[in-house]
This record gives structure tokens, sequence and C-alpha cells, in this order.
């Protein structure tokens, strides 16, 4: 049986972010992933480094959100250096158009000491051309980030496969835990039997089935979402432009990203011709030239979606050495950096960036039955 000091289960972007900070501090690490890291939700989202409307969520995902921003600059800087795979790390701030509570942004912006402005037409179309036209007024948010999420995940693969304390297990099914005394014994899999000191589950949409194994209740629930990718030119778009609740993210080689759907309905990630044509209308209208522009791409992901989009992350109540971190919802990659160094602080006995309190599993689930 294969021991490490930890055992990660999941290989997206929580996973492989977890990995390397605990392989960073010296510690031998499995990583087990039933497909092949990264290729679910982390590589099927669009890349910004915020939550859409940041305003609208509480204060325990604002604080998350507000470290990871920070970070990732810094984590995008050292990936390149280390695996020669940029992952496209762009801060070319962020337009709102046509937004209904403006005056709750604005004033989440004062509070929180963050740059959001209202700025006039000018402003608008002299740093897009092409967005809607007609309009008086925008919110623009300068400092916000994106980031192209499938070269994020394969420069994390990247590095970690190149890490000799990690153990990366690609396509091993994990299908329950043997758990004895209150401590996992060790973790089964397609494969055979793991064994790590410390388990983390990182199943994102999977992992409320893998604690079901354990008899925890974990209300986190697969949500998919459907986007397009059309192939316009480079400058056609500058910026992540944001209207009635979708998108358009411009990629360095001027590939355009437009999100996305909100879709319950299981773990079912087929795509279907009424979405597309949704997002299709969403994205010309705001920016109209896109309707001369091939759509390259269209694809669904499922997002691990939480009763408040509040992640869980923390100890699992009544099994010593079994931990979580999922139900990110609509913000896996946005607050991946923060919440996945949450963890790592508490597994190492370090002092924690946040509070955990508001994360914790204590009181936010129940015993499944």
């Amino acid at each position: 049986m294969t021991v490490s000091e930890f055992l990660v289960v999941g290989g997206g972007v929580i996973g492989m972010m977890t990995t390397l900070q605990l392989a960073d501090a010296g510690h031998s690490v499995t990583l087990v992933e039933r497909g092949r890291c990264g290729q679910e939700a982390s590589w099927a989202g669009g890349g910004i480094v915020s939550p859409l409307y940041p305003w609208r969520y509480g204060p325990a995902v604002s604080r998350l959100s507000r470290w990871s921003e920070g970070y990732y600059p810094e984590l995008a800087q050292r990936l390149g250096e280390e695996t020669g795979v940029d992952p496209e790390y762009r801060q070319r701030g962020l337009l709102y158009l046509r937004v209904e509570d403006e005056a709750r942004a604005l004033g989440w912006a004062r509070e929180q000491g963050k740059r959001l402005e209202r700025v006039d037409a000018d402003f608008l179309y002299a740093r897009e051309p092409e967005a809607a036209p007609g309009c008086r007024e925008a919110l623009w948010m300068p400092t916000l980030g994106s980031i192209r999420n499938p070269r994020l995940v394969r420069s994390l693969w990247t590095r970690l496969a190149a890490m000799p304390r990690v153990t990366l297990r690609e396509e091993v099914e994990v299908t329950g835990f043997e758990v004895a005394g209150g401590r996992v014994l060790a973790v089964k899999t397609t494969r055979g039997d793991l064994a790590g000191g410390q388990v983390v589950v990182c199943g994102g949409a999977w992992a409320a089935g893998l604690l079901e194994t354990v008899g925890v209740a974990l209300p986190v629930r697969p949500v998919k979402g459907q986007m397009i990718l059309f192939r316009a030119p480079p400058g056609l778009v500058q910026r992540v432009v944001l209207m009635d609740g979708r998108y358009v993210i411009p990629r360095a080689d001027g590939r355009v990203l437009a999100g996305s759907t909100l879709e319950e309905c299981g773990f079912d990630k087929t795509t279907d011709a009424q979405a597309r044509e949704s997002l299709w209308a969403s994205a010309t209208a705001i920016i109209p030239a896109l309707a001369d522009c091939e759509v390259e791409h269209h694809w669904a992901g499922l997002r691990p979606g939480s009763p408040d989009g509040v992640p869980f992350i923390g100890a699992v109540p009544g099994i010593d050495n079994l931990h979580v971190n999922a139900g990110h919802y609509r913000n896996g990659l946005v607050l991946a950096p923060a919440s996945t160094r949450l963890l790592v602080d508490r597994l190492l006995g370090r002092e924690p960036i946040l509070d955990p309190a508001p994360y914790a599993l204590e009181g936010r689930l129940s015993k499944a039955r």
C-alpha cells in the first residue's frame, strides 16, 4: 500500500494548489484524480479572478476573494518561471454595464477599500470601442485580473510532476474509505488501496458522494455551466465586460470566451443548442462585432454548488484525519489560493491567514441517513 504524509483526493485547481503548498513545506503528498488533473470545472470556467458581482456576497467569500486576488500575480509569475507554461494572468480591469444595484456596489467598494467607480460613455468607449452601443455610463473596476485557466492547470500539473515529494495518480477513481477508530485507515480506489497520514477531499462537485461513503451528508451539488468560445481578431475585446449577468473574457491570442449558464441537472455535462443560442445572444449584445466571428467551441462544466456559496473548508467531524475543501460554487478558481492556504495552515499547525470559523463543517452539515 502506497503511503504518503498527505493524500489529496481530487486533482482540480483546489487539489493541485493544496498539493503544491504541502510539497513546498517539505511533505510527501499523493494526489489522486478520477480522470486527468484539471480537466473538470477548473478547465471549464472563465478565469475571472473575482466573483462576478462581489458586492452581492457575504464577508466569508469576500475575505477569501480579496486574499486570492492579491496572490494570483505572484503565483502566475512563479509557475511561468518554473514550468515554462505562462498562465497568462492579465490585469486589465472589468467594465460593468447596466448594473441595477449600483449604489450597493459603490457602497461595498467604499467599505472594502476597493477601487470601483462610475464612468461616463467617453471613458467606456475609449477603453472598449466595440462595447454595446448607447450606454451612458458604466462601473469600472481597474484592479480586476483574469487568468487563462487551462494554462493555469497545465502549469500546476507540470510543476507537481517535477516535484520529488509528489506522486500523481491520475485515472484512479476513489470508491470509498476504510474507517476505524475515528480515523481513515485507507482510501479505496479502482486500482487498490492508498493511505496517507492525513486525507483531504477536494473533489469539487463529486465531494458529497465521496463523503457519503462515510455517512457524512455534505450539501454540495453539481451545477452545470455552459460556455462558448469565439475566434476573434486580437484586440477586438481588451478586458472583461459584464452585462446582465453574462460576460465576455478576452485571451491574449484574440479568442473571446462568453458565459455562462446556471443549470440544475445533476452530473449531466451535455451541451445543447438552446444554451448556445442564449450565450451567443448575450455575447453579441455585449460586443456586437462578435456576431461576425466564428464560434470555435462550446462546452459545459460542473460547479460544486453549496447552499450559500461559502465553501466547506476544514476537518470532517468525527474522523480525526479526514478534511475537505469543496463547495466553492462559481468561485473555485477565484478563491483557490486563499482557501487552500487556509486549510494547509490548519493542517500544518500554522497561524491561519483568516478566521477559519465561517468555513468549518461543524454546524453546516448533517449525518447522512
